[in-house]
């Protein structure tokens, strides 16, 4: 892979940093955090996700910006610097894949709004119909429950961890049933015992 601040600290924004006393730090950290491929660090948190925000770019050059999601774990890290997930039937817009058959550059956003992380990651993409897939790579990523349409793969060009800041708090329902599910199992089974207890009081 390569360093994050090459692939995108260029032009003006090289020049407001350089302005603003940052580039050189920049420059520098980015350099110390590249690696050739995920580490794993990058690879737990990817697998963790059940959504993440992908931005492409239109032959006009309007960038676009999606919102993927499927069952935790559905992106899968197929290489060392490459993903992969199943792509569903949508609204029939065809977008985001009319976009990368013209330009395959993208920007991946995979938040964590519990934890307040977020993992950035530039990359170029392909977005193919599963009959033009290898059959084992859509027996891998595939989900019986709502069968694959498309099968999106990323080549990681570059990834930054970003500040934490402004990230709000939010808890995946998975979360709260799991934190939450068995004190509401427990007051349901509290009150269908009162319940009972109740008619029998009652009598006939």
């Amino acid at each position: 892979m390569e360093s994050y601040a090459d692939v995108m600290f260029h032009g003006a924004v090289a020049d407001l940093q350089r302005a603003d006393g940052t580039y050189n730090k920049y420059q520098t950290a980015y350099k110390h955090r590249t690696s050739a491929d995920l580490g794993s660090d990058d690879v737990d948190f990817i697998r963790r996700r059940d959504s993440f925000y992908l931005a492409s770019i239109t032959e006009d050059g309007w960038p676009y910006v999606q919102h993927r999601g499927g069952r935790r774990g559905f992106v899968h890290v197929i290489g060392p610097a490459q993903l992969a997930c199943a792509d569903y039937r949508g609204n029939r817009q065809f977008i985001s894949m009319g976009n990368l058959q013209n330009e395959p550059r993208v920007s991946l956003f995979f938040m964590d709004y519990l934890n307040h992380a977020r993992l950035k990651i530039q990359g170029k993409a392909t977005l193919r119909l599963v009959s033009e897939v290898d059959t084992d790579l859509v027996a891998r990523l595939d989900n019986p429950e709502a069968p694959a349409e498309r099968i999106l793969v990323v080549d990681v060009v570059a990834i930054d961890w970003n500040c934490p800041k402004y990230i709000p708090t939010l808890y995946p329902e998975d979360a709260l049933q799991e934190i939450v599910g068995p004190q509401i199992a427990k007051l349901q089974a509290e009150n269908e015992a009162l319940k009972s207890e109740l008619a029998k009081l009652r009598g006939p």
